[in-house]
């Protein structure tokens, strides 16, 4: 992991000891996939069994990119030399040397992957080698009562932007007023803030099921945010429309967005759901991304540093403080780690 400077350096590529989704399931076939999330080089790919394995993408022999080589079942071999790394990040084979040293090392970071819901999820501990916890995501995700639809999206914004975003339910009113789920309701309204076990809703206070009308977040061995949007009865049958989002750093500059579509339907009445959306609707709520990105990719420069924040703005200076809090934290468990290997090469 990359040395932090400051606190800030180290929040603007988000929180550690998490679950972060990174990639669909269908990204990943039969060659490596090279990517970076939360400033981190990984190499992902399939095993002869579909499993998922994810490791630091870099050869330990000169650097070169693992995810150029190929695949070989449960390791992978670098595309500059031949090296061959397993899933455990160790040095399995050196072929071009006999008896090399590297051979039986453990020279590369591992990450822990689990799959859910078509996404690909993976565990950034603050350590090589932690056990993570256990990945818990909402009802909507994981319970078979529930059908939904992975949209994703790259945007070029730090991914606090983006939280910021969801976190901010007056501006469904203004900005996305022309969408077919939230052309109605109030553009001015008191709003309040409510605990949960896992973290807090931020709603307003009288205007429910109308237009985006409250949002949840929740920190549950994966940060995500919630909420409910009205859904008129001709766009096909089942409950309320849900969304559950999550925002996975890529950079500084850049983050991908995850955005499961959900309803609480079954039998007939999900295949219904799922082609009505397929076939009418899915067009129309990438046209509200695409509103968000918009705005969000074209923010003033350093605009957190030049809010004037009011009373709407309640939920996401609770959620960045909760963040400042836990970074803060974890930040100074990395310094903390970084001293004794500092003082034992100063001896």
């Amino acid at each position: 992991m990359r040395q932090f400077q400051s606190l800030e350096e180290y929040l603007s590529l988000g929180l550690r000891n998490r679950w972060h989704p990174v990639l669909s399931s269908w990204e990943i076939e039969a060659n490596p996939v090279g990517i970076t999330r939360l400033g981190e080089n990984l190499v992902l790919w399939r095993d002869e069994a579909g499993e998922v394995h994810a490791l630091e993408d870099r050869c330990p022999h000169r650097g070169a990119r693992l995810s150029l080589g190929w695949n070989l079942g449960n390791k992978v071999a670098c595309w500059y030399h031949g090296v061959e790394v397993d899933k455990k990040g160790t040095v399995v084979d050196v072929p071009a040397v006999n008896d090399c040293p590297m051979k039986g090392q453990t020279c590369v970071r591992s990450y822990p992957v689990q799959e859910s819901n078509g996404a690909v999820f993976v565990w950034f501990g603050l350590e090589d080698g932690q056990t993570p916890t256990p990945l818990e995501l909402p009802e909507q995700l994981a319970s078979d009562e529930w059908s939904s639809f992975l949209c994703m999206a790259d945007w070029k914004v730090n991914y606090q932007y983006a939280v910021d975003n969801v976190m901010d339910p007056m501006h469904g009113a203004f900005l996305h007023a022309t969408s077919h789920s939230m052309s109605e309701g109030d553009k001015q309204s008191d709003m309040e803030f409510r605990k949960t076990k896992d973290g807090f809703v931020f709603e307003k206070t009288g205007q429910k099921g109308v237009n985006f009308d409250w949002v949840e977040y929740g920190d549950t061995g994966s940060p995500w945010l919630r909420l409910s949007i009205p859904y008129k009865k001709d766009f096909g049958p089942g409950g309320v429309f849900w969304i559950v989002g999550f925002a996975t750093p890529i950079d500084e500059h850049h983050t991908r967005v995850f955005f499961w579509r959900c309803r609480e339907v079954q039998g007939w009445q999900r295949d219904t759901w799922r082609f009505m959306y397929r076939t009418y609707l899915e067009k129309l709520h990438w046209d509200v991304l695409e509103q968000d990105r918009i705005i969000l990719e074209n923010m003033a420069p350093q605009a957190q540093a030049h809010e004037f924040l009011y009373q709407h703005d309640v939920g996401l200076a609770r959620l960045r403080r909760i963040f400042q809090k836990e970074g803060k934290k974890q930040f100074n468990q990395l310094q903390a780690l970084k001293e004794p290997k500092e003082e034992k090469v100063n001896a």
